[in-house]
């Protein structure tokens, strides 16, 4: 089966629902919006946490502390046995081979490799992480893992 074959199941399209078709239609005159008033204009809603004027809750309660997370690189992933869809001359691996020959994203800042798949050849791979497994794949195929 390829992806162009692929089918949806019997009721899982909807057809359009058409508004402003006329009171039998079940979504005539004011179309499901309701009446007047900010909410039954076009582009009219209410912003998150907007309690009408009064104090919202997210401002009254106090924000201490900091968070990483805002600030933090998740390294790029690569498994040990996505080196053989590289082309066989190339014997040095690093974050910019990777993202050259399409296997990482351009621009990542951290690369780590784990230990899924097989290696064949011997290759020297320079990474900012390697999982444990995956170092001892790499140099029980004759390379070496670098940290760089």
């Amino acid at each position: 089966m390829k992806l162009h074959e692929l089918k949806n199941v019997p009721g899982a399209v909807h057809r359009k629902k058409r508004v402003g078709c006329g009171e039998g239609s079940g979504r005539g005159k004011t179309c499901g919006v309701g009446g007047k008033g900010q909410k039954g204009r076009s582009g009219g809603s209410i912003r998150p946490g907007f309690e009408g004027g009064q104090m919202p809750l997210y401002r009254k309660l106090p924000h201490r502390g900091f968070n990483q997370a805002a600030f933090r690189v998740e390294p790029a992933v690569v498994n040990v046995g996505d080196f053989a869809w590289l082309p066989k001359d190339v014997t040095e691996i690093n974050i910019e081979v990777l993202a050259k020959h399409g296997c990482i994203r351009t621009g990542e800042k951290l690369l780590k490799v784990l230990g899924d798949g097989d290696l064949s050849r011997a290759v020297k791979v320079t990474a900012n992480k390697f999982s444990a497994s995956a170092k001892a794949k790499i140099e029980q195929a004759g390379g070496q893992a670098i940290l760089g």
